[in-house]
């Protein structure tokens, strides 16, 4: 019985140094899927300011709390386990879902290019009396509703990023790494984002000190944050755009070879390839969001015509 007791100790024993060896490896999972996931974490970062603009800026922090707390619930309760689940059941569905994210992103990237493009769309509809008048209190629901529809989908991409390098692993590997990469991108995205948002306040706070050079920076962080949120709207765009067409791409065999010969013809010049790349994705993004939105209004007024 002893000895029974003892040979069963043993196996715990080895059964945790196992363990403890295969969790040591946590680190280096979690920085090579940070890297990985990186052009989604500057979308994210770059998208994010956009929905605090014009809004009371006491509520600023709030709002980036909200989405923030609602992006961190939306990894570990519902996106992490539904990525062990398909990936044990039905890996084949990672995939097409991803894609579908991806076409859902260069959608919403066209719709921003076309309205810097045509910049008279919301006079427009103006006129035509489309334009709904709406209380703050009811456009900052509107606005942390919209951004958490597009961080789901962001984060259902770098959640289902990170499960693609930890596939081969133990499945206490794959949790650890799932959860210390949602935490970390998390906060790292969410903290920039309420330093983003709050830094004209801190130039403020910085004009009115007494140190003529501090009142210098701070009236210098004054007037550039709005031209720097301007680039950043600008920046978000591009990102998502590129991230939302190069997930799709790489859904696609033909796409993907294409893409990747053209990275191979400019290797040597690695900058010059990241970026033909970029444009590459960009342009296709662009494309496709524009097929997506006259599908769209095609089904739109299919569906008004059968309802008359």
């Amino acid at each position: 019985m002893a000895s029974g007791l003892l040979a069963l100790l043993d196996d715990v024993a080895a059964l945790v140094k196992v363990s403890a060896a295969s969790l040591d490896d946590v680190p280096t999972q979690v920085a090579k899927t940070t890297g990985k996931v990186s052009g989604i974490v500057i979308d994210d970062t770059a998208v994010t300011p956009k929905y605090v603009v014009g809004l009371d800026p006491s509520r600023e922090l709030s709002i980036i709390w909200q989405i923030a707390k609602k992006s961190f619930i939306n990894k570990v309760i519902f996106l992490g386990p539904a990525a062990l689940l398909l990936g044990f059941f039905a890996p084949w569905a990672i995939t097409p879902i991803l894609m579908l994210g991806g076409a859902f992103l260069c959608f919403e990237g066209y719709e921003k290019v076309h309205g810097m493009f045509s910049p008279h769309a919301a006079e427009e509809a103006q006129a035509a009396g489309d334009v709904q008048v709406i209380t703050p209190e009811e456009l900052e629901k509107e606005r942390v509703t919209s951004a958490i529809r597009t961080d789901f989908i962001l984060s259902a991409e770098i959640v289902a990023i990170t499960y693609s390098t930890v596939a081969d692993q133990p499945l206490l590997n794959q949790i650890a790494v799932m959860l210390a990469v949602a935490i970390f991108i998390t906060a790292a995205v969410y903290g920039f984002v309420g330093l983003i948002v709050k830094a004209d306040d801190i130039g403020l706070h910085m004009a009115k000190k007494n140190n003529a050079s501090t009142q210098k920076i701070g009236r210098g962080i004054v007037k550039f944050m709005p031209s720097f949120l301007k680039i950043l709207g600008y920046v978000g765009t591009a990102a998502m755009l590129w991230v939302g067409a190069e997930i799709v791409i790489h859904g696609i065999p033909y796409l993907h070879h294409h893409l990747e010969n053209l990275e191979h013809s400019l290797a040597q010049i690695p900058v010059l390839a990241w970026l033909a790349k970029v444009v590459a994705c960009a342009v296709f993004g662009i494309a496709l969001g524009f097929v997506i939105e006259k599908v769209i209004g095609l089904a739109k007024g299919l569906f008004k015509s059968n309802n008359r």
